[in-house]
C-alpha cells in the first residue's frame, strides 16, 4: 500500500477539531489498537519553553482528546517522557505545559528513568540485532530499552523543525532518547544510522508505531534549541515514520532523500518512504504548494553547534571526542548548558519568540488553563499578552539545579556508583 500523511492547516478555534480530523484521515485507528497500552511519546528538546522546539499543549490536548472521543479508553494512555542529560523533562512538561494537559485527562504520566525495567536489546529483539547498521559497533555489550515497551502502542509528538545533526527532526529522531538510555552521545557520529536501527527496534516491540507532528509553530536554524520560530498553522500526521518526516522536510524546503540522509536509509531498506513523488498526501493538499525555503541549521550555526561539528566529524574528533566516552564527559554537559540556558536564552529569547509569541498561539500558550475549550478548539484565546515575561533570577537558578543534575546524574558517574554498589 502507498504510505499516506495526512496534512492539514489549522488555527486555535478549530484546532481540537482539526486533530480529530487529522488523525482518522490517517487512519490511526488501523494501526493503534484500543486494547493495547498507548505510550504518547512527549518531545521535550528544551525545558524552557521556545516555540517549535517541543510538543504544544495543544497538540497533546487534540491527541488525547481525539482518542477519547473515538472511544480509546483513557486507562490505556500515558504521556511518557525520557531524561536527557542537559534536559530537565520534569522542568520541561510544566514549562511547555503539557503537565496541565495530563493532568487535566487524569492520565498516567510516565518518566522512563524512574522506576521503569530497562532489558539488553538483545533480550527484547533477538536476532533483529543482526541488520542493525551501526548500534553493534557502538555498544558491543548492547544496550537497554525500557522492557514496558514491549507490546504496547507509541504515538510520537515531534513538531515541525530543522536540527544541528540531521538536518531536520521529527518523527524518528523522536524515538532517540526513549530508547537508548544512557551514552547517547556516542551515537553522533552516526546518528543518521542510528534512527534506521531505532526503527527496526520500534517496528519489532510495537504492535502499532504512529506520529502526530504539530507545525503550528516550525522552527528554522541551528536547531532543535536556538532556532528562528515562525507561525505557520500546519499539522501533519501518518504511521509512516519515515513518510512523514519526508514531508515535513519537502515543506520546510528540503529535499527529503539528498538532505537528510536518515531518511534516504531508511527509504532505501523499506522501512518506510522517504520520496514525495510516492507519497498520497490527504487531507488539505494545497499546504504542500507552500514555499518556506528555510535556510536549515548549517548556515548560521551557534558557537555551540559549531563546536559540536568539529568534536564529532572536525578536527577536534581526535583530540576531544575520545573524552566524551570517559568519565570526563560531563564537561560537555555542563557546558551546554552553561551556554544555551544561563547564556542564549536570557539573551535572544525573546527577540526571536516576539512574533510567535503575539500570534495567536502565542496568546493561547501564554492563557493556557484560563480560556475556555469548546469540542471545537479555543475560539478566545485571551487577553492579548505581547510577551512571556519571565523572572531572569528565577530562570538562572533553575539552570543551576539542571547544572547540578547534570554532574550528579551523568551516565558515567551514575555507572561507578552502580559498580560500588551504592
Amino acid at each position: 500500500m502507498k504510505s499516506k500523511v495526512a496534512v492539514l492547516r489549522t488555527q486555535p478555534a478549530t484546532v481540537r477539531a482539526d486533530y480529530h480530523e487529522l488523525l482518522n484521515l490517517a487512519a490511526y485507528r488501523n494501526v493503534i489498537s484500543p486494547e493495547a497500552d498507548t505510550a504518547l511519546k512527549i518531545n521535550i528538546s528544551w525545558h524552557f519553553f521556545f516555540p517549535a522546539s517541543s510538543t504544544t499543549p495543544w497538540q497533546l490536548d487534540g491527541v488525547i482528546h481525539a482518542m477519547l472521543k473515538d472511544g480509546y479508553q483513557k486507562d490505556l494512555l500515558h504521556g511518557c517522557h525520557n531524561r536527557t542529560v542537559v534536559i530537565d523533562s520534569h522542568l520541561g512538561e510544566r514549562e511547555n505545559k503539557q503537565l496541565d494537559v495530563i493532568e487535566n485527562y487524569g492520565l498516567r504520566n510516565i518518566h522512563l528513568y524512574e522506576g521503569e525495567e530497562w532489558i539488553n536489546i538483545r533480550d527484547a529483539v533477538g536476532e533483529l540485532t543482526r541488520e542493525f547498521l551501526c548500534l553493534n559497533e557502538v555498544y558491543p555489550k548492547g544496550f537497554s530499552i525500557p522492557r514496558r515497551f514491549i507490546g504496547e502502542n507509541i504515538i510520537h509528538l515531534p513538531t515541525v523543525k530543522t536540527h544541528v545533526f540531521t538536518t531536520t527532526t521529527g518523527a524518528m529522531k523522536n524515538a532517540f532518547g526513549g530508547l537508548l538510555n544512557e551514552h547517547r552521545h556516542w551515537t553522533h557520529p552516526v546518528i543518521h544510522e542510528t534512527l534506521v536501527d531505532l526503527l527496526r527496534i520500534q517496528k519489532k516491540i510495537h504492535p502499532g508505531v504512529f506520529a502526530v507532528m504539530d507545525g503550528t509553530f516550525a522552527g528554522d536554524g541551528p536547531g532543535p534549541r536556538c532556532m528562528i520560530p515562525y507561525v505557520k498553522n500546519v499539522i501533519l500526521a501518518s504511521d509512516d515514520q519515515v513518510a512523514i518526516d519526508a514531508v515535513a522536510a519537502a515543506l520546510m524546503g528540503f529535499d527529503p532523500l539528498k538532505d537528510c540522509k536518515y531518511i534516504r536509509l531508511a527509504h532505501e531498506r523499506g522501512l518506510g518512504c522517504g520520496d514525495i513523488r510516492d507519497i498520497e498526501i490527504v487531507g488539505d493538499r494545497s499546504v504542500m504548494e507552500e514555499k518556506w525555503n528555510f535556510d536549515g541549521p548549517f548556515k548560521k550555526m551557534t558557537f555551540a553547534s559549531r563546536m559540536q561539528h568539529k568534536i564529532y566529524w572536525g578536527p577536534l574528533k581526535a583530540p576531544v571526542e575520545w573524552s566524551l566516552k570517559t568519565w570526563l564527559a560531563p564537561w560537555a554537559y555542563i557546558a551546554s548548558v552553561l551556554y544555551h540556558d544561563t547564556y542564549w536564552y536570557p539573551r535572544f529569547s525573546q527577540s526571536k519568540m516576539q512574533e510567535c509569541l503575539q500570534s495567536e498561539w502565542g496568546r493561547l500558550f501564554q492563557n493556557w488553563g484560563k480560556v475556555t475549550a469548546t469540542e471545537e478548539g479555543f475560539p478566545d484565546v485571551g487577553m492579548d499578552q505581547p510577551a512571556l515575561r519571565k523572572n531572569i533570577s528565577a530562570m538562572l537558578k533553575q539552570s543551576m539545579k539542571v547544572l547540578g543534575s547534570c554532574i550528579v546524574e551523568a551516565p558515567e558517574f551514575a555507572a561507578r556508583k552502580r559498580a560500588s554498589g551504592r
